[in-house]
């Protein structure tokens, strides 16, 4: 048994700052006495102990004290994502046959019309209260969280996250970051997201602040981490990119008390590790997915410069193995370990999540000498060229490291000659003939992995946690090429 992380929290540091939001601050004492509250308040709308509510809203303090008052339910939360259309809600409403949907008042139009049972915050902060008892402790196997992947198969699959999922993760980061007492994670992810959410669950674990963000500010995070207000920060590699021109362009240098940037969703371009160096930001990539509540595998800041590209080695209580590795040493990651998902819900319910105690994640990597991963690509978007296998990532790096590009994306198309060859999709901070962008290119790749196009476009599709979405790019190909 673990105990309510709210209520030992609450008991053990009570006056501590728990949630720094636009200036004003509460206390771990404060949030667990408004999520009591609130907890109350949805028993008395009608939702009992361990029901599976959706929940839907804005990274605020208020959806903060929401998810709080559904773990002191000891509710299975599914996490909807607020940037998908009505269908996709509908898909994952149905799918995970929740009672009901807890919505924040902004975001009522999103739920699809034929939802049978919502509620907006403002009528469960309006509505009376009715005594709950209110576990003290939980089981490790309980189910806290569940969030939806993006797809790849088809369908979007709800991947349940436990108690001991989150804890385990929570303990290995630690034993990996360190902890001080005064240590605060600046918050500017999605809270619906597993990143966003495991901060949530370190807060509370760690007994540290977190500084919320409702939407990714640039140069707000910039001066943050110039004051040295907050000491960790999650990131993926185009957030990344926007922090450190912000500090470029004001020829700034990150505090010393700012420890470190946590980098994850995907290989962070060596270009932007190197800018980061200049620029006394530790930057460590880290590995990590749904299925596995965040971290996986972090690279420790002192390898930073030395293995520059990896994502470490496996956080202290997981393994990582290749499966069935080429000649190159690469093939696909698996992983075992206390922070891997026992399952899944609704339609794939039934699908095991591991294959002999091992999860395949459907990503390609390699082990060097030293043990350290290397994350290649997603097999999904790998491009076979004439025989040759193309990672996406690698042609995306290249154009990343150029000057006037800010975002890239490459796909694949279909060739009658080659089978398929590569498509690049750029997003640029200034002016530049795609002539240029071709001719670097070609100093830095094989003939083979050069785009044969590079499209300029205004944005690149990604996700609610930022990350690129290949296969979307699919669907911006002119008919034309």
């Amino acid at each position: 048994m673990y105990p309510n992380w709210i209520l030992q929290r609450a008991y053990l540091t009570p006056l501590r700052s728990a949630l720094t939001y636009e200036g004003q601050t509460w206390t771990f004492q404060e949030l667990n006495e408004l999520s009591m509250k609130r907890a109350r308040q949805l028993t008395a709308l009608g939702i009992k102990q361990k029901d599976r509510i959706a929940i839907m809203g804005p990274s605020t303090p208020g959806l903060v004290v929401m998810i709080y008052a559904c773990m002191h339910l000891q509710c299975e939360m599914v996490m909807l994502n607020r940037r998908l259309s009505r269908s996709e809600i509908a898909y994952q409403l149905e799918d995970s046959e929740a009672v009901t949907v807890l919505v924040a008042d902004e975001d009522a139009e999103k739920i699809p019309t034929n939802t049978l049972s919502y509620h907006l915050f403002s009528t469960v902060e309006n509505s009376f209260e009715q005594v709950v008892d209110i576990a003290k402790e939980w089981t490790s196997t309980q189910t806290t969280s569940i969030m939806y992947t993006s797809g790849t198969t088809g369908f979007p699959k709800g991947v349940r996250q436990t108690v001991g999922n989150h804890q385990a993760s929570a303990t290995a980061s630690v034993l990996n970051l360190g902890l001080q007492a005064d240590d605060t994670w600046l918050c500017a992810v999605p809270l619906f997201h597993i990143s966003g959410f495991s901060i949530l669950v370190r807060s509370l674990l760690y007994g540290n602040k977190v500084q919320l963000y409702e939407n990714f500010d640039a140069d707000a995070i910039a001066q943050n981490i110039i004051e040295g207000a907050a000491t960790y920060m999650s990131v993926v590699a185009v957030t990344l990119e926007r922090i450190l021109h912000a500090l470029e362009q004001r020829n700034a240098l990150a505090s010393p008390q700012f420890k470190m940037l946590l980098a994850g969703g995907g290989p962070v371009p060596k270009d932007y590790l190197t800018r980061a160096s200049a620029l006394n930001l530790a930057v460590a990539q880290t590995y990590g997915m749904t299925e596995t509540s965040s971290q996986t595998a972090t690279l420790a800041s002192e390898d930073a410069m030395q293995k520059i590209g990896s994502a470490g080695k496996p956080l202290f209580f997981n393994q990582i193995k290749i499966s069935e590795p080429n000649a190159q040493g690469e093939g696909e990651i698996c992983i075992r370990g206390p922070h891997v998902t026992p399952g899944y819900i609704g339609r794939f319910a039934q699908k095991s999540s591991t294959i002999e105690g091992w999860l395949h994640t459907g990503d390609i990597g390699y082990m060097d000498e030293d043990g350290y991963l290397f994350v290649v690509d997603r097999r999904a978007d790998l491009i076979i060229s004439g025989g040759e296998n193309i990672y996406p990532a690698e042609i995306e790096n290249v154009l990343l490291a150029h000057s006037a590009v800010q975002e890239a994306g490459v796909c694949g198309m279909d060739h009658p000659q080659w089978g398929q060859v590569p498509i690049a999709f750029v997003v640029l901070k200034e002016q530049i003939s795609i002539e240029l962008l071709h001719a670097f290119c070609q100093l830095k790749l094989a003939k083979y992995k050069v785009p044969k196009e590079i499209i300029v476009i205004d944005e690149l599709p990604r996700n609610g946690a930022n990350k690129l979405l290949r296969r979307k790019l699919v669907e911006l190909l002119p008919s034309d090429i």
